[in-house]
This record gives C-alpha cells, structure tokens and sequence, in this order.
C-alpha cells in the first residue's frame, strides 16, 4: 500500500513538471498539447494509485487535476467524467467534497445537453444528503432538480420516484402543501398507466394523512376528492382508517384513535414515516385536551 502511495505521489510530481511552474504556460497550452496529455496521464495513474493504497482523498484531488487540465483545454466530457470519477473517491471521506464535484459535472453535462446524465448526478447528491451527510433540505433540493431534468427527457417513471423522495422528505420538514400537491400528482399520474393503478392508493394514502396534520376538515374534503378520481379506493382498508382517524379527530377521542392505529399496524406494517406522521396527528389530541 505504501509503494503504491509513492508511485502515486512521483506521478503527481511528474505532472507538475510537464505543466510547468510559471503561469505563462498555460497560455501556450494549444501549442503544448501532448505536454498537458501526459500531464493528465499522469494525474489518472496517480489516482488510481491512491485508490489501491485507499487513499481517497488524495485520490480524488488527483481526479480533481485532471478534470481541471481537461476543462481548460476544452475536453468538456472527459472533464465530466474525471470530476466524477473524484467524487466516488470523496464519497468515502467527505460527502460535501464529492457533491461539489458532481455539481461541477451537471453544469458541463447541461451545457452539453446531457440532462438524463446531470439528473442522475442530481440523484446521488440527494441520496447523499439524505444517508451520509444528513441533510434533508439539500436532498429535497437534489430530488427536485433530478425529477425536472427527468420529466424535460420524458423519464416520466424516475422523474415520479424521486419526486415521492421530495414529497417525503417535505413531510417530515412539516411542509405538508408541497408532499400533498406532489402525492396528488403522482397519484394522477398512476391512474392514467393500468401497470401503476393500483400504486395509487398509497399515494392518496400518504396526501390523505399529510392533510390529517393540517385538520381533520382538510383531510374529509381530501378524501372526498379521492372519491371521485379513484372510486376503487374507497375499499381500502387505507380509505377506512383515514375516515376512522378523521372522526376519532373531531371527537377527540385519544384511545379511539391509537387502538385504531394499532389495529391497523398489526396487519399491514406501518414503517417510520407513517409512524413520525401519525404521531403528529394523535398529537393534536393532546394539544387539545379541553376540546374532548
């Protein structure tokens, strides 16, 4: 591992010496073009070096080099590539560093025109952000990005799925508008393929109980619209809880309201942010203990 570490390290002082240290070079670069190829050569096999001496971050700023001398020189792809390339290497030490260089990829990538590309980029920032630097409103932000570049090429399934990722996390930041407006969306949108049909009720499930944390009236006409675009839903058992949880609301009733939960967990498994989600709703009832 060390022997490689120092491979590593010679290259990246070769590549410093084919550059050259006075700045005027650059200024000859299209004249010295085999001098920045080799350069780069170099950058790239001392990067790879430091990823099998696991040295991440070393090798992402040599990913990093290269990318920049690609850049200059008007190697837009090959820029995207190695800036990428450096963000996989600092996804292992700094998830803040390796989303600054997939931001630098998307801006080539849209300039190119390569929008599913910079929408996939867009998406491993959010998952990022949601997993490892623990960020929800940047990933929230990433998600959006990802699903306007996908829905703009007609990806209309990977578009909704990280939209439902925006809707989710904008629930649990408490922005019950947005996850509403996009759980109907989706939901919409599902209605419209017989393969997606039925995944539909989860969705007006979902935009049902973000309407139950504004009240109780918001989520009866809700559902009532439900109804209407998606008549099969009133069979649900989802359909049956919601009414349930709305009158359990309106008459404050506290243990109508987690038996009813409870009943409803033991036979379909509901995971944590249904669980966050409904918590906030029983909450209601105990912030309002005069009312029962």
């Amino acid at each position: 591992m060390a022997d490689n570490e120092q491979k590593a390290q010679q290259l990246m002082n070769d590549a410093e010496k084919k550059l050259g240290s006075s700045k005027g070079f650059f200024n000859s670069l299209f004249g010295s073009s085999s001098k920045v190829e080799e350069a780069v050569e170099c950058y790239q096999r001392a990067a790879n070096l430091f990823k099998m001496a696991k040295k991440w971050a070393n090798a992402g700023n040599a990913f990093v080099e290269a990318a920049n001398l690609h850049g200059k020189v008007g190697s837009k792809h090959d820029a995207a590539t190695n800036y990428v390339d450096a963000a996989n290497c600092y996804k292992k030490t700094d998830p803040n560093e390796a989303a600054s260089c997939l931001q630098k990829a998307i801006e080539i990538y849209t300039d190119m025109g390569r929008f599913t590309m910079a929408a996939k980029h867009h998406q491993t920032i959010a998952e990022m952000f949601e997993s490892e630097a623990v960020d929800l409103e940047q990933a929230v932000h990433h998600y959006e990005q990802a699903a306007d570049y996908f829905r703009g090429e007609e990806s209309i399934s990977s578009a909704n799925k990280c939209l439902l990722k925006v809707a989710q996390y904008a629930a649990q930041l408490k922005n019950y508008e947005k996850a509403i407006q996009i759980y109907e969306q989706v939901a919409a949108s599902s209605l419209e393929s017989s393969l997606l049909k039925y995944s539909a009720k989860e969705y007006f499930f979902r935009a049902a109980l973000c309407n139950l944390c504004v009240d109780a009236l918001n989520a009866q006409h809700a559902i009532e619209r439900y109804e209407e675009q998606y008549p099969a839903f009133q069979d649900s058992r989802e359909y049956k809880l919601i009414k349930t949880l709305i009158e359990h609301l309106e008459e404050q009733n506290l243990e109508g309201f987690t038996d009813t939960v409870k009943e409803y967990d033991s036979i379909s498994r509901l995971d944590q942010w249904y669980t966050t989600i409904l918590l906030r709703i029983k909450k209601q009832i105990n912030d309002n203990p005069d009312l029962r």
